[in-house]
């Protein structure tokens, strides 16, 4: 197949897969490509067909039918090729537990031919040893590297599971539901993390997630559901095509504030405070057209999340 000549690191086209005695298709007929060094959101509800997908894309699983590239190499054909250019942080940590941090980090750069292992940490090739320094520095775990894995949190096993998937530097760094598990705050701390290894290596991230708010940054957004795309877009276009934008306001005078909003044929709801939907109009508009003085003023953002159980729902009923 060769290089490929657009900026497109993961071109999925007619993808089919049905699992043996199955009625209908897995994923059925799914087409979309991801740009190099973006941050990229695969969607769905459990079953969707979303983790078949990234199974296949990470050489795991083998397709029934369509065209699935990945840096330029059929993931099939050249699956070996494929694997030296991806990293993968699968939803269950796939970490020994009989080892120190590093252990599994050296063991992970021997299985890739990158070094010759060696049985001590000082034992190994200089390069390993500033490249392990330097990851374990980037994500936060420097003071933990050598600890055994069994008395890792879980924040910090994710912190590992980076380490090791970046060992190889890889061009394509696969989330599968990452954060799963983990608190708030260890969730942040992760993505903050991510965020810094993106931009510094120049990763392309392809995420699957159930917490939405962490696709809100993506450049682009796939929603699969019954094995089919059903919504792709940017996060904004998203929004835009099935998220009303509305605006709540109040008055001490509410009875005087609805007469007014009747009057200028806005659509509103609730009985104080009162909720407006912008159909089309800026808020800034509907503001300037008040005399009312408002003791409440605010326009709701729509979230991806919103839109999500939108298409989800819309696709359920259809």
């Amino acid at each position: 197949m060769g290089k490929q000549v657009t900026n497109h690191i993961v071109e999925v086209v007619d993808l089919v897969k049905r699992y043996k005695k199955a009625s209908k298709n897995a994923v059925d007929g799914v087409s979309f490509y991801v740009e190099e060094g973006s941050f990229f959101s695969l969607l769905g509800p459990n079953g969707a067909g979303k983790t078949t997908t990234i199974s296949i894309l990470t050489t795991i699983l083998s397709k029934t039918s369509g065209q699935v590239s990945l840096a330029g190499y059929d993931v099939e054909t050249e699956s070996e090729k494929v694997r030296q250019k991806i990293g993968v942080i699968f939803q269950n940590p796939s970490l020994d537990i009989n080892l120190t941090a590093e252990e599994n980090v050296r063991f992970h750069a021997n299985l890739y031919g990158l070094y010759k292992y060696r049985p001590s940490f000082g034992l190994m090739d200089k390069r390993y040893q500033e490249q392990v320094k330097e990851l374990a520095e980037v994500v936060g775990l420097s003071g933990d590297i050598y600890k055994s894995v069994k008395s890792l949190s879980g924040g910090m096993k994710r912190k590992l599971e980076i380490i090791r998937s970046l060992m190889h530097s890889p061009k394509v760094l696969f989330l599968d539901e990452p954060t799963t598990g983990l608190d708030p705050i260890s969730r942040a701390n992760l993505w903050e993390y991510l965020q810094k290894i993106q931009k510094q290596n120049k990763i392309t991230i392809f995420l699957t997630t159930h917490y939405l708010e962490e696709a809100e940054k993506s450049d682009y957004v796939c929603v699969i559901n019954h094995g089919k795309l059903v919504a792709k877009g940017t996060v904004d276009e998203i929004k835009e095509e099935l998220v009303e934008h509305k605006m709540i306001v109040d008055a001490a005078n509410r009875k005087g504030l609805k007469a007014e909003l009747v009057k200028l044929k806005l659509r509103i709801s609730g009985s104080g405070p009162f909720t407006i939907n912008l159909d089309g109009r800026s808020g800034q508009q509907i503001i300037q057209s008040i005399r009312s003085p408002l003791s409440v003023l605010d326009i709701s953002k729509p979230t991806l999340e919103e839109a999500y159980v939108k298409i989800i729902n819309n696709t359920n009923d259809g």
